[in-house]
């Protein structure tokens, strides 16, 4: 069994921020040296997620105008009371989650056609860390 571990650091420069990081994992695939196996990509933020879709941008803003109506930025959060403003953040990252698993096969990260890797950012402006571990034979 083999482990690989790469970190992936993104300066993100605005609050909400979808950042396609599909061929980072794909690297990370490549240099672990692993045939068959999975690949795990976890955001390390509980103000932002992992997601695989489609890389079209009028898909990008529906899912950030999705999001926003479901878990809209508004002043009356309870977690406001801690002195934090990101309420809205936090559930968002529920909403997507923070991580996906990803199938390697034959050496190489198998998503379908149109699959593609995003980080997506919901408190941005800050560096923010992925972790990509890569496990397999």
């Amino acid at each position: 069994m083999k482990f690989h571990t790469e970190y992936v650091t993104f300066n993100t420069r605005k609050e909400h921020e979808y950042v396609n990081m599909t061929e980072k994992v794909e690297a990370a695939v490549r240099a672990s040296g692993c045939r068959e196996g999975m690949a795990l990509v976890s955001a390390m933020h509980i103000t932002a997620g992992v997601y695989v879709n489609d890389a079209e941008q009028g898909l990008i803003q529906d899912i950030d105008e999705w999001l926003e109506t479901l878990a809209p930025r508004r002043p009356d959060y309870r977690h406001r009371q801690t002195g934090e403003t990101n309420g809205d953040a936090h559930l968002k990252n529920l909403l997507i989650g923070h991580e996906v698993i990803l199938p390697v096969t034959a050496g190489r990260l198998d998503l379908g056609p149109w699959q593609q890797v995003y980080y997506a950012e919901f408190d941005g402006r800050r560096p923010k860390r992925v972790i990509i571990k890569v496990m397999g034979e």
